[in-house]
């Protein structure tokens, strides 16, 4: 027993290697991370500084430099005061333009993508592949070529310079991605649960409302995240479908930095930027995790 004791103390320690906090590996990693966000927030932070700095301030030139008084009379400016145009009431209206825009889009193209990637999925009728591939194939189209032809569109249809006639194109060019990010998210869902439904009589909607969309959270919000972001953040459907009075945010943000009347107030234009800017950016901090999960089981099966 002494000598099979002597044997194992001889061994070692048992066990995983301990690795280094400050290993070569660690410190390029690390290091790489710290400089892409630097790199990242560096705007960030100037817009934020110059935002809250008067005009004399600005004028002196030092842009990283942190305000000597802080003022939030850009931001009020940018908000309720700032000329858009022949307007001058900031971008407050088209903060409401854009919401009364994204709100139905984000629900009308997930609603019916969701339907269409959970039917593609586990309803495989009579020239499914070839319907995914068509809806698929729109995905790739470039927007640009077919912006005249859905002016046609609209304006046979009473639509154009509309909100709605908006509202139906940012659903319609939604629609083909999504489908593919739920076809994909609804595969990975074991298809016992399908089958199980099946035998206790659910049907079409009672297993996409009972079983499948309670699970299916992640890709849900993968959904909205997508759809907020490429919605709130277009100028070029607004500009090109809408009248002014329409004009969503981005198009008015434009209008308020490209202004060539007047003094050029950088910090009403950074402050107006970071409004523009705060709804799509709130959307992804609240579920950023949400989204990380969504994309890994919705990106990967085939």
């Amino acid at each position: 027993m002494a000598d099979s004791a002597d044997v194992h103390s001889l061994d070692g320690p048992r066990g995983p290697k301990p690795r280094k906090k400050l290993s070569r590996r660690n410190i390029i990693l690390y290091g790489t991370l710290f400089v892409v966000a630097v790199y990242y927030l560096i705007p960030l932070y100037v817009m934020l500084v110059t935002s809250v700095k008067g005009m004399p301030e600005i004028r002196m030139g030092n842009i990283f430099s942190l305000p000597l008084e802080i003022t939030f009379e850009p931001w009020v400016k940018a908000w309720s005061q700032a000329c858009t145009g022949l307007n001058c009431d900031g971008l407050s209206r088209g903060f409401w333009n854009s919401v009364k825009i994204t709100v139905p889009s984000v629900v009308i193209s997930i609603a019916i993508a969701s339907i269409n990637g959970y039917a593609l999925a586990n309803w495989r009728f009579k020239g499914a592949n070839l319907f995914f591939t068509v809806l698929i194939f729109g995905a790739f189209i470039p927007y640009q070529i077919m912006l005249y032809p859905l002016v046609i569109i609209l304006r046979d249809l009473g639509l154009y310079t509309k909100l709605p006639g908006l509202i139906m194109i940012h659903s319609i060019f939604g629609m083909p991605i999504l489908t593919l990010l739920f076809r994909n998210y609804f595969t990975s869902i074991p298809e016992e649960l399908f089958k199980a439904a099946r035998v206790d009589g659910a049907g079409f909607w009672g297993i996409y409302f009972r079983v499948m969309m309670p699970m299916s959270l992640p890709i849900f919000v993968v959904a909205i995240i997508l759809q907020v972001t490429g919605i709130w953040n277009d100028f070029l459907f607004g500009v090109i479908y809408t009248k002014p009075a329409n004009y969503p945010m981005t198009v008015q943000l434009n209008n308020i930095v490209n202004s060539v009347q007047g003094v050029k107030e950088y910090n009403v234009n950074m402050a107006a930027t970071l409004l523009t800017g705060l709804v799509p950016l709130a959307v992804y901090f609240i579920s950023g995790k949400l989204f990380v999960r969504g994309i890994a089981a919705g990106a990967v099966k085939g």
